[in-house]
């Protein structure tokens, strides 16, 4: 038998599950989350991605004890430690899509130089605001 994660209890029955079948459960139950997830949002409208629906209904089972966190363990482990090829995919749909348009780059210049000059001011602001008593740069206060 293969050694259980740290957050399995041994009296368990996924304790009695060898480890391909404790990753299947697991990835089984993430998979029944993301498709509950992505239900909710088409039957309501809401305008948010179903995935993370989803890991929201399963963080809310994890947290009332609906779902244990040995039961998800083993995938979710695997599935971190894939984490960065998972990311692929969306980086590549991603910089597509920013090719549609040659606006992007002047948006993106516009945007950055708004964002420097805001936090350029509201530095300068807070730096004369936030002087200290009796510093040189203050006059003095006289009779």
């Amino acid at each position: 038998m293969t050694p259980l994660p740290a957050s399995t209890p041994p009296s368990s029955l996924t304790a009695r599950l060898n480890a391909p079948a404790r990753f299947l459960l697991g990835l089984g139950v993430l998979m029944a989350f993301a498709a509950l997830g992505q239900a909710l949002v088409g039957a309501l409208g809401w305008p948010l991605p179903g995935s993370v629906v989803g890991m929201a209904l399963l963080w809310a089972a994890l947290g009332a004890g609906v779902v244990r966190l040995h039961w998800i363990a083993d995938a979710a482990d695997g599935l971190l430690g894939i984490l960065g090829l998972l990311f692929v995919p969306a980086t590549v749909g991603f910089l597509q899509f920013l090719s549609a348009g040659a606006a992007w780059g002047v948006w993106l210049l516009v945007m950055t130089a708004a964002l420097l000059l805001g936090a350029g001011a509201a530095g300068l602001l807070a730096s004369r605001l936030l002087r200290p008593e009796g510093s040189p740069d203050q006059p003095e206060a006289g009779p």
